[in-house]
């Protein structure tokens, strides 16, 4: 039988001394705020940031999204958490689709600063890599339906450990049995697998990537078999004309926050530490 969503309330983390400045983390497509279990602790414990990551509709704990889905009502959603909070801005991490959305927040005057770690969205409305990753998705049509089934008895199956760390981590071993939990978690309740792809195919990608105005920081992560650098991401430096910051995370796939949370929070922190309280990084605000 397959399980149904159920809405859950966001990680949301203060410092130890009660205040600091708003950071938000936006996570990948078809995983939910299980992504930053392991880094959100570890950015609030610094005592310099309130940790806020949501899951965005259509995945794993987030709202339901009626018919289909694309990155503007997905921040649209966000900008709604973050007025709630009482935020104009703050500094946005984003991977994957979350920094699709981290962009499309930065070109609303929401970022103070832009971490995208392996962003999706670098293509143009016809250019073939959007049709290579829109593909390579629907390629794992197959699985989808077999965890959507089985569930975590999915992993009984054989290779199935293997098959399940290839779009994530640099290695299966990386993955402990924990995390390979929350991943067939996330993908069994994830409607947006299909919501998004069907809009993906029919919209363009990330536009006016000119007029980013933040500190931004593009991170590369060196076994990303989904978005594989340099191919991919050579739509974000061709385009960002003061990206501020570029980081190659070595030996991690396209979702390194299971693998590597410890070097996945210093990236972070060394970036955005620069700029916290800095005008520069709170001019969209």
């Amino acid at each position: 039988m397959v399980a149904t969503m159920t809405e859950r309330a966001p990680i949301h983390l203060r410092p130890p001394a009660g205040s600091g400045e708003p950071m938000l983390l936006l996570h990948p497509f078809m995983m939910s705020q299980n992504v930053w279990t392991k880094v959100a602790p570890q950015i609030a414990e610094t005592g310099r940031y309130e940790v806020f990551a949501p899951t965005m509709p259509g995945h794993n704990g987030g709202p339901k999204a009626k018919w289909f889905l694309d990155t503007p009502t997905l921040a649209d959603h966000v900008e709604q958490q973050m007025d709630a909070l009482g935020w104009p801005t703050a500094h946005i991490v984003g991977n994957s689709l979350g920094g699709w959305v981290a962009f499309e927040l930065e070109r609303r005057g929401r970022a103070r600063t832009l971490t995208a770690i392996a962003p999706a969205g670098g293509w143009r409305h016809y250019s073939p890599v959007k049709f290579e990753i829109v593909a390579k998705f629907l390629a794992g049509a197959p699985a989808y339906v077999l965890v959507k089934l089985l569930g975590a008895r999915v992993l009984r199956l054989p290779f199935s450990r293997y098959l399940a760390h290839f779009p994530i981590s640099a290695a299966p071993e990386n993955l402990t049995d924990t995390d390979l939990l929350a991943i067939i978690d996330d993908v069994r309740h994830c409607p947006a697998y299909y919501q998004l792809l069907v809009k993906s195919l029919l919209l363009p990608g990330l536009l006016d990537l000119t007029d980013t105005r933040v500190p931004t920081h593009l991170v590369t992560c060196e076994k990303d078999r989904v978005l594989p650098h340099p191919r991919y991401t050579r739509h974000f430096t061709d385009h960002i004309p003061q990206l501020t910051q570029v980081t190659r995370l070595d030996g991690v796939g396209h979702i390194p926050m299971f693998e590597a949370p410890d070097r996945v929070s210093r990236v972070i922190l060394d970036f955005v530490d620069g700029y916290a309280g800095n005008e520069r990084a709170q001019s969209a605000g």
